[in-house]
């Protein structure tokens, strides 16, 4: 039986929900696809928002071949079969789901082939591609940002599954959408998946649909509901805050069943590597060195063994004090460039290599820390506009503690002494 999902997946831009800074009247990437020359391409968001169906409208709109591997059970082999294939056809898509989870070697079975225009690569990722993809791959494609979807889009797709519904002469009355919406989280494909099960569990012809229903037939059924994974991002969300919590009990459990359920080894060392610095920081800097060594032995040695090593982390990180403070500073800084614009670096702390920035006052008024007692003088690095603003305020914690006398010594005033 077709999947809800399936049934309702648009075939023409006009159709297509969502993504309007790239497929509106006039946006670039429609403005490519009516032009009938596309760029190779990676497509970067969150899962269920629609990068797959939008591939697949390019190639129905361009009337291309299209062909589909999914990373996870695709490799060199498999590339190099489709390649061969589009070398009989003229513009053959070749749309690679997951694309981040291809190794160099498989990446770069792609370059030529991409570089050749043999094929027109659409590769989709819900990971950064900046990391995930190699540089000579990427160099050779266009990165398109799709955004998660909004209230907006999510109730859009209700109506057209009510409609979809009354077509078959089903009549669908959401009382309620709260609990539908909670439960997708913004993923269009757990949505119709939901409400689907919702429906289907109600045998007759008029169906009412509301929240308590919604979350009885959701919990009833939870491995149907999730039968193609989709609880993904819900498990490692468990296991970051069950580390944020300094809970190792609930940390280790959300490992094994990402374990246990298949879990790329590379993605949770990478979510503990990304948890060092955002959520431990300068509380313990150890965190990091023991988070990036997880990392590398993960690389090296892969499952099975790596598994004991990923839970060795995971202990540690979440047993570790816990500071956000070099997170907040960061956030703080750029919020206030949003709000001042690029200001000017002072005279006194510019480059002055030639002699007539000398002769402008570049680098004039700067004190070499060196020269003075305990290696520090008090001066000011920040523009005139935001001279004495306080960006980094250390944590709550042992070791920021004496960060915070440092700084109470050093800057008087801006942290309080």
């Amino acid at each position: 039986m077709t999947p809800l999902a399936e049934l309702l997946r648009p075939t023409t831009l006009d159709n297509y929900i969502g993504q309007q800074h790239l497929v509106g009247q006039g946006a670039v990437l429609r403005t490519l696809i009516e032009s009938g020359k596309i760029p190779s391409m990676i497509f970067w968001g969150p899962p269920g928002i629609g990068k797959t169906t939008l591939a697949m409208i390019i190639s129905n709109t361009l009337q291309r071949p299209f062909h589909t591997l999914s990373a996870i059970s695709s490799g060199v082999k498999e590339v190099r079969e489709v390649i061969e294939q589009a070398k009989k056809e003229d513009g053959a898509i070749l749309f690679i789901d997951e694309i981040h989870r291809f190794n160099k070697s498989q990446q770069d079975s792609l370059l030529g082939a991409v570089e050749r225009g043999t094929i027109t690569l659409i590769g989709a990722t819900t990971e950064n591609p900046s990391f995930e993809v190699i540089s000579a791959l990427l160099s050779r494609c266009q990165v398109y940002v799709l955004k998660e979807f909004g209230r907006a889009e999510m109730e859009q797709l209700i109506d057209s599954a009510v409609a979809y519904y009354a077509s078959q002469g089903r009549k669908i009355e959401v009382k309620e959408n709260e609990a539908l919406l909670r439960i997708s989280g913004g993923d269009a494909r757990k949505l119709l998946n939901a409400f689907e099960l919702v429906v289907n569990r109600d045998k007759t012809d008029n169906v009412i649909v509301d929240n308590e229903k919604v979350t009885n037939v959701i919990q009833q059924n939870l491995a149907f509901y999730d039968r193609q994974g989709e609880m993904h991002y819900d498990i490692i969300s468990a296991f970051i805050k069950s580390m944020r919590g300094s809970d190792p009990n609930g940390a280790v459990y959300w490992l094994a069943r990402m374990i246990e359920g298949g879990e790329d080894p590379v993605f949770i060392a990478r979510r503990m590597l990304i948890f060092a610095s955002e959520d431990i920081s300068n509380a313990n800097p150890n965190a990091l060195l023991l988070a990036n060594a997880c990392f590398e032995a993960v690389t090296k040695i892969g499952y099975p063994e790596c598994r004991i090593t990923l839970s060795q982390c995971a202990i540690y990180l979440a047993n570790s004090a816990k500071s956000n403070s070099t997170y907040m500073a960061l956030a703080n800084a750029q919020q206030a460039i949003r709000r001042t614009g690029d200001l000017p670096v002072p005279l006194h702390i510019r480059n002055a290599p030639t002699k007539l920035m000398k002769e402008l006052g570049y680098s004039d008024g700067y004190k070499y820390a060196h020269d003075y007692a305990g290696n520090f003088v008090d001066q000011e690095f920040l523009p005139d506009a935001l001279r004495g603003t306080k960006f980094y305020e250390p944590g709550d914690n042992a070791r920021e503690n004496e960060t915070r006398k440092l700084l109470q010594w050093r800057w008087k005033e801006k942290y309080g002494y």
